[in-house]
């Protein structure tokens, strides 16, 4: 017989077997200018947060854009978070 025989504990019975889980959906990501892309052919109303100003909002509806994903919108109105207020900016 071995000197130090390892045990092991003895496996759980059926009724505590963890559940085997359902492998996720894979996700994946849309790239930006794709998503633009979707919002110019769906004609929808976009509201784009400002990098360099936070407490600014610009909504409207996105007529054109090009591969550095500077945007044309028409209808665009200036959203001030802070303040509450609406400003017509056009196009």
């Amino acid at each position: 017989p071995p000197k130090n025989p390892q045990t092991f504990p003895p496996p759980p019975p059926p009724s505590q077997t963890p559940p085997a889980t359902m492998p996720s959906k894979k996700q994946v990501m849309t790239l930006p200018i794709n998503q633009i892309f979707t919002y110019l052919t769906q004609k929808k109303r976009t509201l784009i947060w400002l990098y360099s100003s936070p407490h600014l909002r610009i909504e409207g509806q996105i007529i054109g854009f090009d591969e550095f994903m500077n945007v044309t919108l028409d209808d665009a109105v200036e959203i001030d978070v802070r303040g509450g207020g609406r400003e017509e900016v056009g196009r």
